[in-house]
């Protein structure tokens, strides 16, 4: 019988763990040739929006196969749908049916990043951003790093209020709103950006040597929340999937720079095919688009825990 589950069942940290070691896992398959990602597709519905599938999956031998779903039809109520097959044996695992599987996907890609990209004994972030995407990516780093004390910015001060008080109690963090995304960031080991901005928010003079950073929110070179002075100076910049870059409507962020030349795969830094941070003073620079599939293995791995 085919596991089915929402939102409210996915509430909560207690996943991220298992979600972060399931990435990790499809990243390794996928430099060993053993995954399936190709970029999103999209259905156009006229004027009303479109239906995007993100399908992917896993040869090896535990093989599995699946799908997102999300529209982007005018209104409010959005959803989502992940469905997810054993491979060997045409068995459906199981159904996800909600918003939370994205966040915690896209929080656990994250997570693996930091985890290969930031300096081991980083222990200060700077969240701009108090959307379900950087708690995600907070809850994400808490798992990989020791993290002593989190500060963090958005526009809206009851909406930064409210991130530090809940993220505080639920990962038992030290979390400090500020007014401002310098105050966020200058102390920070680590950046996660994750805004809906179009216009750059934080640049390279605002962090410290050294520092990582994560970008969650938009990336094409008609909208994008980083300065691209941050990837001038990164040592390492590193993408889920240079393909999804590539498939955009609107060119990357990077283009015309002469920096999109220098991405890798996070998945060949998994591998140890390409080489991680050698140093603490190196900026190391994650852009996350998304890679296709990994939501099918996130959803895998929380269907054999039940």
């Amino acid at each position: 019988m085919a596991i089915v589950l929402n939102d409210d069942d996915l509430a909560g940290y207690t996943s991220m763990k298992v979600a972060i070691e399931s990435v990790e896992g499809f990243l390794l398959a996928r430099a060993l040739g053993k995954a399936v990602s190709p970029p999103r597709h999209h259905v156009a519905f006229g004027d009303h929006g479109n239906l995007v599938f993100t399908v992917g999956g896993l040869t090896g031998d535990r093989p599995l196969a699946g799908f997102r779903v999300y529209d982007t039809f005018n209104g409010d109520a959005h959803a989502q749908l992940v469905a997810v097959w054993s491979a060997d044996d045409a068995r459906l695992k199981g159904i996800v049916v909600g918003e939370g599987l994205g966040a915690i996907r896209t929080g656990a890609i994250g997570g693996v990043a930091i985890h290969h990209l930031s300096s081991p004994q980083a222990s200060v972030i700077g969240v701009i951003g108090s959307g379900a995407q950087a708690r995600m990516q907070l809850a994400a780093a808490a798992c990989v790093r020791t993290i002593s004390k989190a500060y963090v910015y958005s526009r809206d001060a009851k909406n930064r209020a409210a991130f530090a008080q809940g993220m505080q109690i639920e990962l038992g963090v030290d979390v400090e709103p500020v007014a401002r995304v310098k105050d966020a960031v200058r102390d920070a080991d680590i950046v996660i950006c994750a805004t809906s901005s179009s216009q750059p928010v934080v640049d390279i003079s605002d962090l410290k040597p050294g520092a990582h950073v994560n970008t969650v929110g938009p990336k094409t070179i008609e909208a994008h929340e980083l300065g691209l002075s941050i990837a001038d100076a990164a040592s390492i910049i590193a993408t889920d999937s240079s393909e999804q870059t590539r498939s955009y409507g609107a060119p990357f962020f990077f283009d015309g720079s002469g920096q999109e030349q220098r991405m890798v795969e996070l998945s060949d830094i998994v591998a140890g095919r390409t080489a991680s941070r050698t140093s603490s003073d190196q900026t190391t620079l994650f852009c996350s688009v998304g890679l296709a599939g990994t939501e099918v293995a996130v959803a895998a791995a929380i269907f054999d825990m039940r």
